[in-house]
């Protein structure tokens, strides 16, 4: 307001197109623009509270910067007063005298759709300045006869926020930042119960320095944010023990009760209902549907088809002789190996076919030979051959053949 008082050139307001509207603070510095005008379909009002953060609204105090900033300016300060308390369209604006006559008279105040209309509209108004009144020049005649028409003689440019300045204004949006909260814990905790590789955990991290950013203009309860993560510590309690149980209940009364204390100031910055019954609902059924399925993936053990199994390399996880366990393919399974081979837990063994549930293994090196293939390896070994004999006469004395 300061910067508008002191201006040597003239500020005008236009407020559109068709949905827009000026409300606290924002109505309060139209009007005390030099010329003030309400597009078709915009709105302007209420302009208290000034502050959306502000417990009470101060209508009396709006009610005398009004009076104050439209006086100075040249208009009705007792109609401008209108706008302290209530919210109106652009005829009715008009026809108040709350904004100027240049979208419209004050029997058809209906005018201005965009910008370029209000532009052609102000030239030849008078308005006030800190040097004093001038006349505004925007607008030339173009063209002749039929198409004689004005225009505006000079560019209009647009002055956005930069992408910095974008994202603040999107953080610091209340409802945005809850949002943001509940979702950044939500895939924080998931990720502490899954095997990814941090992608949940690494969005739920930018989604809480997201709403640590909007927090820090917003003010905050420090009592709801403990609510919340009271009960994120609520759900992942019950989570770890794998069903819903009293820990659940208590999660979900802390999380309705952080969301409608979040902030710490008027009704303007609540949380709407609407969006409170969607997040707390999505939430619940996030931690009773989703994480469950993330703890069992986690945990449980993975399942191997038998087909293709035949060639698979794998570890003995106890001592085969001629039955153990093996690990194959990260699973476990029953296995057994000839007699004449046992191998040791922790060896490297080779899966030579499927029985059933049964994997018949061998060492990595091969399968195991019976004594008939030691006879035929025997050949040109002395030693061999006298092992060789040995074996004969065991399967003699047992009345078996030793051919």
């Amino acid at each position: 307001l300061k910067m508008i008082r002191n201006s040597r050139v003239a500020i005008t307001t236009w407020i559109g197109p068709s949905g827009s509207e000026a409300k606290g603070g924002a109505a309060v510095i139209a009007a005390a623009s030099a010329i003030l005008g309400v597009g078709t379909g915009a709105h302007i009002g209420a302009a208290s509270p000034m502050r959306r953060d502000a417990d009470t609204p101060n209508s009396s105090q709006t009610s005398a910067l009004l009076a104050t900033e439209t006086l100075r300016v040249g208009r009705n300060a007792s109609e401008s007063e209108l706008i302290s308390t209530k919210r109106i369209n652009a005829k009715d604006a008009t026809s108040s005298g709350v904004s100027d006559r240049v979208c419209g008279t004050r029997k058809n105040g209906d005018g201005c759709a965009t910008l370029g209309d209000f532009v052609v509209r102000i030239d030849g108004h008078i308005a006030a300045t800190a040097q004093g009144p001038v006349r505004i020049e925007t607008s030339r005649v173009v063209g002749e006869g039929q198409d004689r028409r004005r225009q505006p003689n000079q560019d209009v440019r647009f002055r956005k926020l930069g992408l910095v300045g974008q994202m603040e204004h999107t953080l610091t949006n209340p409802s945005f930042a809850y949002v943001l909260i509940l979702v950044g814990l939500s895939l924080i905790m998931f990720e502490f119960f899954t095997i990814s590789i941090g992608l949940a955990g690494g969005a739920g991290a930018i989604c809480v320095i997201g709403a640590c950013i909007g927090f820090s203009h917003l003010p905050v309860s420090g009592l709801g944010i403990a609510l919340l993560l009271l009960s994120m510590f609520g759900f992942a309690v019950d989570v770890q023990a794998g069903k819903p149980a009293v820990w659940s209940g208590i999660a979900t009364v802390a999380l309705i009760a952080g969301s409608l204390m979040l902030y710490d100031a008027g009704s303007s910055l609540n949380v709407p209902w609407w969006l409170l019954i969607v997040m707390v609902g999505a939430t619940l059924l996030f931690m009773i549907t989703a994480m469950p399925i993330a703890v069992r993936s986690r945990f449980s053990t993975p399942t191997v088809g038998r087909e293709g199994l035949i060639g698979e390399m794998g570890e003995a996880v106890v001592a085969i002789n001629p039955d153990g366990v093996v690990l194959v393919r990260g699973a476990p399974w029953r296995a057994r190996t000839n007699r004449a081979t046992p191998i040791a837990a922790g060896d490297v063994i080779r899966v030579s076919e499927v029985d059933g549930l049964v994997l018949e293994v061998e060492p990595e090196e091969g399968a195991a030979r019976d004594y008939r293939e030691m006879r035929r390896g025997s050949v040109g070994d002395p030693d061999a051959l006298n092992d060789d004999a040995l074996i004969d006469d065991g399967l003699n004395e047992a009345g078996l053949d030793p051919s």
